[in-house]
């Protein structure tokens, strides 16, 4: 996933001022607020939010499941 800067808010910004994290997500489709230097939320424009398919979906959940079980599936594979 790439950030643009433009999305950032920090967790205390959000919450002294939920009306400038709502302009951020207007503006920009997704306003991420970072909690520690992390990503923790999104608020999401619902005008711009388009809902994975189901084989979008089955995708990511094929590549996770890939990734945290290569060494399994590569002794398999021989």
């Amino acid at each position: 996933m790439q950030i643009d800067t433009k999305q950032i808010v920090s967790m205390t910004e959000a919450n002294q001022n939920f009306s400038k994290v709502a302009h951020v997500a207007e503006k920009n489709g997704v306003a991420i607020i970072m909690k520690n230097n992390k990503p923790r939320f999104f608020l999401v424009d619902s005008g711009s939010y388009v809902p994975l398919t189901d084989d979008e979906k089955i995708d990511i959940v094929a590549k996770r499941i890939l990734a945290e079980h290569k060494k399994a599936f590569e002794e398999l594979a021989k």
